[in-house]
């Protein structure tokens, strides 16, 4: 496997377990709890990150990674799933995700995919995955943070420790 792929997959699942071990610490009752109507609840980014993936990586290098058949906005709606079936949702993306990455060669880095009509190389549109989930997932954690308070178990190191 490329040097760049590995390192990147490394970083991806990073990212991945700091939002698995968020959504293990979450009461399944309040999986889709928000501070208030403008925020995502965790339940939402999990169905929004699940929906990112599907579109991105299914026929990552010959078809537009935004799939017309996509509801984007149907991944805001709380579909207030239980956590076997939202996880199950998850786990089938991830697995579909890592699938796609690690089929990729060093000479189709270079090669151009589709975004939203946008031409950029797969290591562009990787790196942009990177970003966007690691964002989201951030802020899975926060909304932890929030809800847990006390309760919640850091995922990195602890203050002054």
């Amino acid at each position: 496997m490329n040097t760049f792929i590995e390192a990147y997959l490394k970083e991806m699942d990073k990212i991945k377990k700091q939002a698995d071990l968020t959504v293990a610490q979450i009461p399944e009752d309040q999986l889709y709890w928000t501070p208030n109507h403008e925020n995502n609840s965790i339940g939402v980014l999990v169905q929004h990150i699940s929906g990112n993936i599907d579109s991105r990586s299914t026929d990552f290098l010959t078809t537009d990674g935004e799939k017309a058949s996509r509801d984007r906005d149907g991944e805001f709606e709380a579909q207030h799933l239980d956590c076997q079936s939202l996880l199950a949702n998850w786990e089938q993306s991830w697995a579909l995700y890592y699938e796609t990455v690690r089929s990729l060669t060093v000479e189709q880095l270079d090669q151009n995919v589709s975004v939203k009509g946008k031409e950029m190389s797969v290591t562009s549109a990787l790196l942009a995955q990177l970003v966007h989930y690691s964002g989201h997932i951030a802020q899975m954690m926060v909304l932890g943070k929030l809800l847990l308070q006390d309760q919640w178990q850091t995922l990195s190191i602890a203050k002054k420790k």
